[in-house]
């Protein structure tokens, strides 16, 4: 089985959020925004409250079924999975890298539907090793275009849940 290499994972937190948020809202999913300050948290919407364009990336689907670490076999279903999208200009700039969802205290600006709980959604990244970038040459990246015509990502091959933000960001020392 090939081992596919995800763009986006969540910590723990996010994910737990992201399902208590899913039981308020029914499926849900994700825009990285490319705006500046604020605007460039990851907003959440109900699914079809945003509309994604045809050239949109589609960085990865979260399994909310995925707690625990596990690996499933079968693609989540539109209720349990968060499609996670970005625009294809900003893709073109931080495909080099893996976007972590993480929630931080505070409230943004925007409408995404964390707003009221008192956290926010907030992207970390980390920096494909060579391995990793060689292996995503030979996974499609989808589109808002293929998406509508029906194309869905392979069931995820690796966890998509990092339990610490080291995982997710590590710091050089000095």
């Amino acid at each position: 089985m090939e081992v596919r290499v995800p763009r986006v994972v969540a910590l723990q937190a996010a994910s737990e959020l992201l399902d208590r948020l899913r039981d308020q809202h029914g499926p849900l999913m994700m825009h990285q925004s490319g705006g500046c300050c604020d605007g460039s948290s990851p907003m959440c919407y109900p699914q079809g409250e945003f509309i994604v364009g045809d050239r949109e990336v589609l960085l990865g689907v979260l399994d909310l079924r995925l707690f625990t670490g596990q690996v499933r076999p079968d693609a989540p279903a539109d209720e349990d999975g968060v499609p996670v999208w970005i625009s294809a200009q900003q893709f073109g700039a931080w495909s080099h890298t893996q976007l972590v969802l993480d929630v931080v205290p505070g409230r943004g600006a925007g409408f995404s539907v964390e707003g009221p709980e008192g956290v926010r959604f907030l992207t970390r990244s980390r920096v494909f090793n060579d391995a990793e970038l060689r292996a995503l040459e030979s996974q499609p990246v989808l589109t808002g275009a293929d998406w509508d015509t029906g194309a869905r990502p392979p069931a995820a091959t690796h966890p998509q849940v990092v339990t610490e933000v080291a995982e997710a960001c590590a710091i050089p020392r000095a």
